[in-house]
């Protein structure tokens, strides 16, 4: 239940947060996986929280700082990963109940549109395909700073786990999932022109 709904925020989330990277006017990034964060929380029970992780498998921005609409981001996540720190809950949200990670071992993400919302404010729209299924995702991010050839930047979005199909437990289960993204990104080709 969680792990589903952490995927896809953290997927989502990363992109963002590597598409916004200030810097040169057009620019590559690779998101760097042992740094990149992808955190989610869902209600449980209706009265606590359970929150996890997931880790980044691999990720690359395309920014175009004259034209941001012609950037793009692209992230996969292992969804193997997941983690809330309980293995047999982890265990269970890797199991076809939840994430089916023997079928759908990764999670993907592609922006669709960026654009600016004000000051460093960013929207990212995107797909989202998880468990086989595909659905549009919109990630807020908010901060992003760059040092060299580093920056990192904060996302967050919420999805519906019941838009990707997953929906055992009912509602003893929140449907909505709370996914933050922290994401580094490393620059690859700076002052490189976008095809």
């Amino acid at each position: 239940m969680i792990a589903a709904g952490s995927l896809r925020v953290f997927l989502v989330a990363s992109l963002v947060a590597a598409s916004l990277c200030p810097g040169a006017w057009a620019s590559a990034w690779t998101l760097d996986p042992s740094a990149t964060r992808i955190e989610f929380s869902v209600r449980n029970l209706s009265v606590a929280h359970v929150d996890g992780a997931f880790r980044l498998a691999s990720g690359n921005v395309a920014l175009d700082d004259e034209d941001p609409s012609r950037s793009t981001i692209e992230a996969v996540i292992d969804a193997a990963s997941v983690d809330t720190s309980e293995p047999k809950r982890d265990a269970h949200l890797r199991s076809v109940d939840f994430l089916d990670v023997n079928r759908y071992p990764t999670i993907a993400f592609r922006s669709t549109r960026i654009e600016r919302a004000d000051g460093g404010h960013w929207k990212v729209t995107g797909d989202l395909t998880l468990l086989g299924r595909t659905r549009p995702v919109l990630l807020d991010l908010d901060s992003s700073t760059s040092e060299g050839t580093r920056s990192s930047a904060h996302a967050t979005t919420t999805i519906d786990r019941r838009d990707f199909g997953m929906t055992y437990a009912g509602f003893a289960v929140g449907q909505h999932v709370v996914i933050t993204i922290d994401a580094v990104g490393m620059n690859t080709a700076a002052d490189a022109s976008l095809e």
